[in-house]
């Protein structure tokens, strides 16, 4: 595995929320890989061919726990029990359309959830570092030309935009009560952040409702692919992309923790911010076969056509910039799905990883 952090997670206690997930998996796949001591806590994965179940990371991590994180009382004890140093919370109801349904346990997974994690850190004397994941819908969507910074206002009009708005809130305020970079060393010994991606995609999501997984499901048993929202745009980018921003954050953290707990974008350039139907047609073309439906639906569920993020921020603070364009991007993606069934999937993920560094 190549290392661009410098041997830095070597050894390293890191506990990550939500790792049988679809960024969770990769993130602990790459953080297992760089020799870190990895405690999982999650519920089950979403289906079979998950990459968090294909790899078989859960028996390769130090601990693979199910919990829920509105648990608050059992999300301590893990805490207190592991004694993690770095914290990365992932867990999330992550879908718009299901928060459609499920509005109420949105609100308690995603703010209650994320609440209990950082009172879980605030009981816990280990934490020295901790990246709250969180998403580009964060912020109050005026469908502008020009990407939200980190600056911006939060917001959201769905139930899971709102929700996530409201996790920026919270990590906000908790910074600013019990970990303020102004008390650090004296009050508390901690660093927190929040970090905002984009349309992550990558191999082994099966997630409904997502682009690249209803592309892979019509594409496997030869039906057209039905895209409901055609001309959405969004910030498209590789799972490893952010992964490897949080990572980075993360260990600047604990190198100058009053210098970095605030709040991150991190995004694709410009050039890669596409609508959902080239994405769609990218991903056909390398593929090798299929077609596209438009199915528009006038009175669908609302969910915003246009979504950039401004990542000047993390270009000039952190040195870190997108290493693939769209095109690149969607061939790495649909080189995963068409060698999963066939292939040893954790060494896949290897390889990915080991590509993607290298640009």
């Amino acid at each position: 595995m190549i290392d661009i952090f410098d041997n830095f997670y070597k050894g390293k206690r890191v506990l990550i929320t939500g790792h049988t997930g679809f960024k969770g998996s990769w993130l602990s796949i790459w953080l297992h890989e760089l020799g870190a001591e990895v405690t999982g806590v999650a519920l089950d994965p979403y289906s079979e061919r998950d990459n968090y179940v294909l790899s078989g990371i859960g028996n390769k991590i130090k601990a693979d726990l199910r919990a829920d994180i509105r648990d608050g009382k059992r999300m301590k004890e893990i805490f207190l029990k592991y004694q993690p140093e770095i914290v990365f919370h992932l867990a999330a109801q992550p879908l718009v359309r299901l928060s459609y349904e499920i509005p109420a346990e949105t609100y308690d997974t995603n703010v209650m959830g994320t609440i209990n994690i950082m009172e879980a850190i605030r009981n816990t004397d280990s934490v020295k570092v901790a990246v709250m994941i969180t998403t580009d819908k964060c912020y109050e969507n005026k469908e502008q030309q020009e990407g939200y910074k980190e600056t911006d206002a939060f917001g959201g009009y769905d139930p899971y935009s709102s929700s996530k708005g409201a996790c920026e809130i919270a990590i906000s305020s908790w910074r600013r009560s019990f970990f303020n970079p102004a008390d650090y060393g004296k009050r508390h010994h901690v660093t927190i952040s929040s970090v905002r991606a984009g349309n992550v995609i990558g191999g082994g999501d099966w997630a409904l409702d997502r682009i690249i997984p209803d592309c892979i499901r019509a594409l496997e048993v030869g039906r057209p692919i039905d895209i409901r929202s055609p001309r959405a745009v969004r910030p498209w980018e590789h799972v490893l992309e952010p992964l490897s921003g949080y990572m980075l954050l993360a260990q600047k953290m604990w190198m100058h923790p009053t210098e970095y707990c605030e709040g991150w974008n991190f995004g694709p350039e410009a050039e890669s911010v596409s609508t959902v139907w080239e994405v769609a047609t990218e991903v056909v073309k390398n593929y090798g076969c299929g077609e596209l439906r438009d199915l528009s639906v006038p009175d669908a569920l609302h969910e915003a056509s246009l979504l950039m993020l401004n990542i000047d921020k993390v270009k000039k603070r952190l040195g870190w910039r997108p290493r693939l364009d769209m095109k690149s991007c969607i061939q790495l993606v649909v080189d995963w799905y068409k060698r999963y069934q066939t292939e040893d999937v954790y060494c896949l993920c290897i390889e990915e990883i080991n590509k993607f560094v290298r640009g």
